[in-house]
């Protein structure tokens, strides 16, 4: 087989791989919640065989243990929580209206301050911003309560998710040997560099997000409590969650924060002034202490793209896609940069050899 033949096949069965994914995307859910976990815990069952127990009794403990402090957890937070959710959802209509009939002024009083020409373009950029922003967020949530939050969907994540995580963790270590032993002899030894390199950049952006989502969730869930903000708890750990979503997750919580602070404490502008200072406090130690220290430049993906990414994968997937994005586009981040160096040492850059 010649290298066009092989490059043919190599491409027709990555989009015949897509396409599958593309059908299939209303189920992944489970599935890849249970090979996010099989992933994250697969270095402890490693370290627990190597001390002699069986890959099924490390897999059956760390599983246990796991889904154990998942669901103490829920149970420790479930009664705070569960006032907190109702009641944000209760106040969520009256929270809008407020919050619109404060900014409504507010947009009127700086549109007047500027020139008519200036005006009339700034009110078309917002319009088109907004419609296609709503447009946007209004697919995702569609997409999630469809396919994420649908009753029949949330039951098949409950149960399916532990069984889906309990047989790849067990079987990691086989998965991966037979892999190996699928790949074409001549190129073998490069792509497992290149899966080495994709295991290692996709390790320290799962783990290390997961740590980053785990301390801003606790930072943003204290700080507003003690701010004295209704639902500080709920916004702050669904911050938190959301934080691994770039910019997204973030920016929801702050404008939840903003819009709940502006109808409870207006015209208090010390206390307003204080859930502000919480949120940019908080950005302020991911960007330049925490994210650094646990993540690093691991990812190596510049902003745009992360951005492009999301858009993207939330366009195609759905809330799934969402979730992959950043791993998936830290994925193609490694290959782009492995097919450029090669590009770099090409005729097809060089030219031809005189």
């Amino acid at each position: 087989m010649t290298a066009r033949q092989q490059f043919t096949v190599w491409i027709g069965g990555f989009f015949l791989f897509m396409a599958l994914l593309y059908l299939l995307r209303s189920m992944l859910l489970p599935f890849v919640a249970g090979a996010a976990v099989a992933y994250l815990l697969d270095p402890l069952a490693d370290w627990l065989e190597a001390r002699r127990l069986s890959r099924n009794l490390a897999t059956s403990a760390i599983l246990l243990g796991f889904f154990a402090v998942l669901l103490l957890l829920m149970i420790l937070l479930l009664p705070i929580l569960q006032d907190q959710v109702i009641g944000f959802f209760d106040s969520l209509p009256g929270i809008i209206i407020r919050t619109r009939d404060w900014l409504i002024p507010l947009a009127r009083r700086v549109l007047a301050s500027l020139p008519e020409q200036a005006r009339g373009e700034v009110q078309h950029a917002v319009a088109t911003s907004a419609e296609s922003g709503a447009a946007y967020l209004g697919q995702l949530a569609k997409s999630f309560l469809g396919s994420g939050l649908a009753l029949f969907n949330l039951l098949s994540l409950i149960l399916i998710t532990p069984i889906v995580a309990f047989y790849l963790l067990r079987d990691w270590d086989h998965i991966l040997a037979r892999l190996n032993e699928w790949l074409p002899r001549e190129h073998a030894e490069v792509i497992r560099e290149q899966l080495r390199e994709v295991n290692r950049v996709l390790s320290g952006f799962v783990r290390g997000q997961a740590s980053v989502c785990f301390i801003l969730g606790s930072f943003y869930a204290i700080g507003l409590s003690l701010a004295g903000l209704n639902f500080g708890l709920v916004i702050g750990i669904a911050t938190g969650v959301l934080t691994f979503i770039p910019f997204i997750g973030a920016s929801i919580g702050f404008f939840a924060a903003i819009a709940v602070a502006l109808t409870q404490f207006w015209p208090d502008y010390m206390r307003i002034a204080i859930v502000i200072g919480i949120f940019l406090l908080g950005q302020f130690l991911e960007g330049n202490f925490i994210s650094p220290k646990l993540i690093g430049d691991r990812v190596g993906l510049h902003p745009v793209w992360v951005m492009f990414a999301l858009l993207a994968f939330g366009t195609l997937f759905g809330f799934v896609g969402v979730l992959l994005a950043v791993p998936v586009a830290a994925v193609i981040g490694v290959l782009a940069r492995f097919g450029l160096g090669r590009y770099l040492r090409s005729r097809l850059y060089h030219g031809p050899a005189r």
